[in-house]
């Protein structure tokens, strides 16, 4: 007998569970929008505040518990925001103040959360401060902000050493006087219009915490911190002694990114955190070189969260999977946190592409958000994922924007082919995004993926979500607590929680298995002979027991 779990089977059977007092975030589900892609209200082709406040009926609708926004701040978008000229104001690509509090307010009575990009580790070069140091004399006040230095070489016509930047080239620029003559160094770990803080300053410090009050008066419940792992640099600012440097970011400590000194600083917002009512949370963005430093970012006393890119870059199988996720709940048990769980996000290939593309990608995405939003602790969604968007590979070099396409030996550069606007409905571009055509080109298949297409279709990857996130509130077993892993074959993972199994077949080939319960949601149809089930390749299936 073949049976197809489409989602319209989604909550059958089902036991509400009771909510928890306190804690939200240990099995919140964070949907992260990208400001100027998600939607378009006043037709520049760029994605605005406005636009997505219009449109937050669809994650209330997806069932997710808060969304994430990256920057909207003003800013010259050297970095797509992430280059802040003011941290108190908003772009008017976006909208302004007002739109910003009118967001929040609509999310608030829609039931969702709302977590804003904060980030400290640089701010833009046209930053007032900046604009300050450029003035000042070597050893001034407005240089103790920033990390200038003397350069080496006779002439210092040399970096103060050899740190490279993330995207590309060196992590050092030479400034200019006024007369044209050749002055000291700034650190950049990005781009050169993004200038490092130096996190030693207790000006910058201050202003970094009435910039969280800030936006908390404001009302958002909590911060992902953009670069965590970066504010303190090792003292002296010693060389690497290599290349490729970009390579050994997560792979081991730097003398410029996962110092031990940043965990004062995370410690010290928690407490400004924990002054406010509401669970007011930090998220922190942080590349470690194994699951126990990173677990070092969620200790009691430190933030709530932090990525888990190491289940983001694990590669498809079983066994590899089954590593990073004992490692990650480990490290994060031994430090009384949840472990947060993430598949794409704005900086690398979407997963549907990187798990191989095409009708085979597709299949193991989806049965990869089955497998997420079944593992204990939190889950972000990135934009678009619940759509089962593909990378766009094949955009032309004319309209590129990311600024390490631009530079070599750093990122890979393709970061634009994640950040394509989203399709929402109609059968040509801008698919419903906006009425001023979109800041990427959109492919022509994807009228077939937008919101409107694939509402109400069981099978569609938008109604899987839908269904998923809808079984993830009403079973009991589901978010934040334990689960014992189950013998399987090799190529497939089984675990169980209270109530609930699930079951990820990651061969080539279907596998029979013995039926563990009654089945609630499959990523593709099952065949059931006698008291056995087969699961299709790639596939992922949730049972009731």
């Amino acid at each position: 007998m073949t049976q197809d779990l489409a989602p319209s089977v989604r909550s059958q059977g089902a036991a509400p569970s009771t909510p928890q007092a306190e804690g939200w975030w240990r099995s919140a589900v964070i949907y992260q929008v990208y400001v100027r892609s998600f939607a378009d209200s006043d037709g520049d082709g760029v994605g605005d505040l406005r636009g997505i406040r219009e449109r937050l009926p669809h994650l209330a609708e997806l069932g997710v518990d808060a969304v994430w926004l990256t920057p909207f701040y003003a800013s010259p978008q050297a970095d797509g925001g992430y280059d802040v000229a003011d941290y108190r104001a908003v772009d008017p690509l976006f909208g302004d103040l007002s739109d910003a509090d009118d967001l929040v307010r609509e999310a608030h009575r829609l039931g969702l959360r709302v977590i804003v990009d904060i980030v400290p580790n640089h701010t833009s070069d046209q930053h007032l401060w900046f604009r300050a140091a450029l003035t000042d004399r070597p050893g001034g006040p407005a240089r103790g902000r920033y990390h200038f230095r003397p350069g080496k070489g006779e002439n210092g016509e040399l970096p103060p050493n050899d740190w490279e930047s993330v995207f590309g080239g060196p992590a050092w620029t030479r400034t200019a006087g006024p007369d044209g003559t050749p002055g000291e160094w700034y650190l950049h770990l990005f781009a050169p219009e993004q200038p490092d803080l130096n996190w030693d300053s207790q000006e910058v410090r201050e202003e970094f915490e009435s910039v969280l009050r800030f936006w908390l008066d404001l009302g958002v419940d909590g911060f992902r911190i953009d670069v965590a792992h970066g504010m303190v640099k090792a003292p002296g600012l010693p060389d690497i002694g290599r290349t490729e440097q970009a390579k050994l970011i997560g792979a081991q400590v730097l003398p410029f990114f996962d110092q031990d000194g940043v965990h004062e600083i995370h410690r010290s917002w928690r407490q400004l955190l924990d002054s406010y009512e509401g669970e007011r949370i930090g998220v922190a963005e942080a590349w470690a070189p194994t699951s126990e430093r990173l677990a070092l970012y969620v200790r009691p006393d430190e933030l709530h969260q932090a990525f888990n890119f190491q289940f983001l870059t694990c590669a498809w199988g079983a066994e590899a999977m089954r590593t990073v996720i004992d490692d990650s709940l480990a490290a994060t048990l031994s430090v009384g946190a949840p472990t947060t769980w993430v598949l794409s996000n704005h900086d690398v290939v979407r997963h549907t592409t990187r798990y191989g593309g095409g009708e085979r990608g597709l299949r193991r995405a989806r049965a990869a958000a089955l497998l997420m939003l079944a593992l204990p602790g939190s889950a972000y969604v990135y934009q678009g994922e619940e759509l089962g968007l593909p990378e766009v590979v094949d955009l032309p070099d004319e309209v590129r924007q990311d600024p390490a396409f631009f530079r070599g030996d750093g990122q890979d550069g393709t970061r634009d082919g994640c950040r394509v606007p989203l399709p929402w409905s109609g059968d040509a571009a801008p698919y419903g995004f906006g009425t001023g055509g979109s800041w990427l080109p959109q492919p022509g298949l994807w009228r077939e993926l937008s919101v409107a297409a694939q509402s109400g279709d069981p099978r569609s990857t938008l109604e899987l979500y839908r269904s998923a996130l809808t079984l993830r509130r009403e079973l009991p077993g589901l978010g934040d607590g334990e689960m014992t892993w189950l013998d399987a074959p090799a190529g497939v993972l089984a675990f169980s929680r209270p109530g609930f199994v699930c079951t990820l077949n990651t061969l080539d080939d279907e596998v029979e298995l013995p039926v563990p319960g009654r089945p609630v949601l499959a990523t593709s149809a099952l065949e059931f002979v006698g008291g056995t089930v087969r699961i299709p390749s790639d596939s992922c299936v949730w049972w009731a027991v």
